[in-house]
């Protein structure tokens, strides 16, 4: 684990929780601590970066605190409505520096679009599962592809060079591309990375929300199961659960004034 950051914080003799939060380097993550008993002694905590876990020092061991770290700025899906076509696009694929277009991919019977990007934790927290389950598809009737649409002034860790690196590292077999006017975001309405829009044969969106319920530090294994089930549905030509819960991660990180009219 790496460290994002220390903070020292010196306990008032009030009972009010003091506050603090970490810079969205990755989401920004609101510590509310609760002093049940105190002395007026030093806390030091320790945030680490990739699964939002934590380590308490105390310098008065019979200080008891308890933590809640809530990921306050994790944003989810729009839950675009079902039924909706596809939105166009055609983006270069940082991989292989190809026009990437919805036409090119329209031989397959489902069609999986993932908003992804580099930087994010929830993003790091399935990227290798999200690589395992492209392989598995490999062979069938799927069309996948990722895009990332963050504002890499903003967000150097996404810039093009570093997605491919990425893609490298992980042994991606599906086109990342770079959606670096953040239209094709905006055209599908993706909110969070990951995002997942997955259409059927006639384009028309099938499923959108979550991979599965794993999120960083809750200790759910990765099954896929949501995604898995509703692409074996369209592959089966049956019809998928429209109970369907939403994906969860980083806002989509937009250029300034180039936000999304609510």
């Amino acid at each position: 684990m790496s460290i994002v950051g220390v903070t020292r914080i010196e306990l008032a003799t009030s009972a009010t929780p003091s506050r603090r939060s970490t810079d969205d380097l990755h989401p920004v993550i609101l510590l509310y601590f609760i002093i049940t008993t105190f002395k007026p002694k030093i806390l030091q905590f320790i945030i680490f970066n990739q699964d939002f876990g934590f380590k308490v020092i105390l310098r008065d061991l019979q200080t008891r605190v308890n933590v809640l770290i809530i990921p306050s700025m994790a944003v989810q899906s729009s839950m675009l409505p079902l039924g909706t076509l596809a939105p166009d696009f055609n983006l270069v694929d940082v991989i292989s520096n190809q026009l990437i277009s919805l036409e090119s991919l329209r031989d397959k019977k489902a069609l999986l679009v993932m908003f992804i990007c580099r930087h994010c934790p929830y993003v790091k927290h399935v990227q290798e599962y999200l690589s395992i389950l492209s392989k598995d598809y490999q062979d069938k009737d799927v069309g996948i592809v990722s895009i990332s649409s963050n504002d890499i002034a903003a967000y150097p860790e996404d810039a093009p060079s570093s997605l491919k690196e990425q893609a490298q590292e992980l042994g991606f077999t599906f086109p990342y591309l770079f959606d670096e006017y953040q239209e094709v975001a905006k055209a599908f309405t993706a909110a969070c990375t990951p995002d997942f829009f997955l259409f059927d044969k006639e384009r028309k969106l099938i499923y959108r929300g979550q991979l599965d319920d794993s999120r960083p530090g809750n200790n759910i294994p990765f099954t896929g199961k949501d995604l898995r089930e509703a692409i074996d549905a369209v592959l089966n030509d049956e019809s998928v659960n429209p109970n369907q819960k939403p994906s969860m991660g980083c806002s989509i990180k937009w250029k300034a004034g180039n936000e999304p009219l609510s």
